[in-house]
């Protein structure tokens, strides 16, 4: 423990220089706060502390610091580790992603091309979109990853394994994440799970809104809606299409649809 107190001596000082002035600062407190209880004459002026007293209170301070020296040097030792241990993580998680995503191009290839079985486990030299999850978790990549496994999935009517791995995906990216909470929710109204199937609509749709997708996603909700049972629900959501996006392509649908419902509604 030698070694490291080099290395605290100036963190000792400034410890020092501390105590000096509290000491001083209380000092002066105390010669401000007699003035005023006994009303001092009105010439004021501040009796300076004897030099000796100064010097046995730093003293005592220093060899306070002194003896406790090893506790100091583990507690600056830990901080420097602390540190050190998250810019280790940090350039490995970096160093991770990037080999992750050049491993991932030729998944994102094969999924384009419609190979989806290539795509999910690769093709023996380049990794497929299951091990990349698996060997890099906690990646930029692998999170990527699981949204493309969740559609892979839910195009084959694995349901199931679709939802688990949509569950993980987030992103920023309004267009993506949106996406993905609308593949979320197919999933869940394919399971009969029309709970979470219209909470997943709705995150889709209030995900940073637009006109383009909105529509689309307002449709999805409406079924899921009827699914449940909820009739009136669904026509105020098809009415929301016809009055808000009546230039989008789902606004003829809406209009036959709401129609319909408000027929069913009347009986």
């Amino acid at each position: 423990m030698n070694e490291v107190y080099p290395l605290t001596a100036g963190f000792f000082v400034s410890i020092c220089e501390l105590i000096k002035s509290l000491i001083f600062a209380g000092e002066k407190f105390y010669r401000m706060a007699k003035k005023e209880t006994k009303k001092a004459p009105e010439v004021e002026y501040e009796l300076l502390e004897k030099p000796e007293v100064i010097a046995g209170r730093l003293e005592r301070g220093e060899a306070f610091i002194k003896k406790n020296s090893k506790v100091f040097g583990g507690i600056l030792i830990a901080g420097i580790l602390i540190i050190a241990g998250v810019l280790y993580f940090q350039i490995d998680k970096q160093n991770k992603n990037k080999k992750a995503q050049s491993e991932m191009f030729q998944a994102v290839y094969y999924f384009e091309q419609d190979s989806t079985d290539l795509a999910l486990n690769g093709d023996g030299s380049n990794s497929g979109f299951l091990k990349i999850v698996d060997q890099y978790s906690g990646t930029a990549a692998a999170n990527l990853a699981h949204f493309y496994i969740g559609s892979i999935y839910l195009s084959e009517g694995q349901f199931q394994k679709a939802a688990d791995h949509l569950k993980k995906f987030s992103a920023d990216d309004y267009f993506v994440q949106a996406r993905a909470f609308a593949l979320l929710g197919d999933a869940y109204l394919e399971l009969g799970n029309t709970k979470d199937a219209i909470a997943s609509y709705k995150k889709a749709i209030d995900h940073k809104e637009n006109k383009h997708f909105a529509p689309r996603y307002l449709n999805k909700l409406a079924i899921a809606y009827e699914e449940a049972g909820e009739i009136e629900n669904a026509i105020k959501t098809y009415g929301i299409i016809e009055d808000k996006y009546y230039e989008s392509f789902e606004y003829t649908n809406a209009r036959k649809h709401k129609a319909r419902l408000e027929g069913l509604a009347s009986k």
